[in-house]
């Protein structure tokens, strides 16, 4: 009588990683991974969007010309977004009110600057630095002329912040900063009242060159902050992805540790 031996059964193959990813539960899990990831890249890139506004200034906006009195009041501060704008306004020279800034630079160097006290039909003063010289003696010819001679009263240019007031030998009749609130002391009248910036006319009177004013940059600054909120979320994202493999690797190690107890788990 003969005796069967029965082979023992070899243990089923754990199944690999790749095999437990397309299982249908896995797979629901990485799309919800991906929509998840997804959202939060959107996300940072709307915060590296906002990390870009604020520092924005465009050209074609200051470069469009617009009533003075549109922008700016007198009397009150200059707002910054004003800054550079470029602006129009009727306003006659101030007979005896010009004044020569020096220390000023051109594109031809240091010189000189002559300013005059413009005044507009409803009283308000606005300080207009008229043109640059090379030296003193072609400001003063300058001045001379315009006293003889007035300009037309119709004057464009840039709006500019006050300057802050000097440190030099301002009581000794050296001067070179354009700060309004020095001018309004120089000023015979300003019977309504000052604009808190100055504007640089683009067309300077006969024996003058246009001082240099380009447009503001156009650079945008980042915020930083928001920069680094966009940076979070794109790490958010990478987890979310990061998350669903290693809940998968997870479910691989367990079934292969139970068809192989004594296997070790790379």
């Amino acid at each position: 009588m003969s005796t069967t031996v029965s082979s023992p059964v070899a243990p089923a193959a754990p199944a690999t990683m790749w095999q437990i990813a397309r299982r249908p539960r896995w797979i629901g899990a990485l799309i919800l991974a991906l929509a998840i990831a997804g959202s939060f890249a959107a996300l940072g890139q709307w915060q590296l969007s906002r990390s870009l506004e604020g520092g924005e200034i465009t050209e074609q906006q200051s470069e469009t010309v617009v009533p003075l009195d549109s922008v700016a009041i007198a009397q009150e501060p200059l707002a910054s977004a004003t800054t550079g704008q470029s602006v129009s306004f009727t306003a006659e020279l101030v007979s005896g009110d010009y004044v020569v800034l020096s220390e000023r630079r051109n594109t031809a160097g240091m010189g000189y600057w002559v300013v005059g006290h413009g005044r507009e039909p409803s009283g308000a003063s606005v300080a207009i630095a008229l043109g640059w010289a090379a030296t003193t003696d072609a400001a003063a010819s300058v001045i001379a002329q315009l006293e003889a001679s007035p300009p037309a009263s119709t004057f464009t240019g840039r709006l500019l912040p006050t300057e802050s007031a000097q440190q030099s030998d301002f009581e000794s009749g050296v001067r070179s900063a354009l700060a309004v609130a020095e001018l309004v002391n120089l000023w015979n009248d300003v019977p309504a009242g000052t604009y808190g910036g100055y504007v640089v006319s683009f067309d300077p009177p006969a024996g003058l060159d246009a001082i240099d004013s380009p447009p503001p940059s156009t650079e945008v600054s980042l915020n930083l902050l928001n920069v680094f909120y966009a940076v979070e979320w794109v790490v958010f994202a990478g987890f979310a992805v990061f998350l669903w493999y290693r809940l998968v690797r997870d479910v691989w190690e367990e079934e292969r540790e139970d068809l192989v107890p004594d296997a070790a788990v790379d």
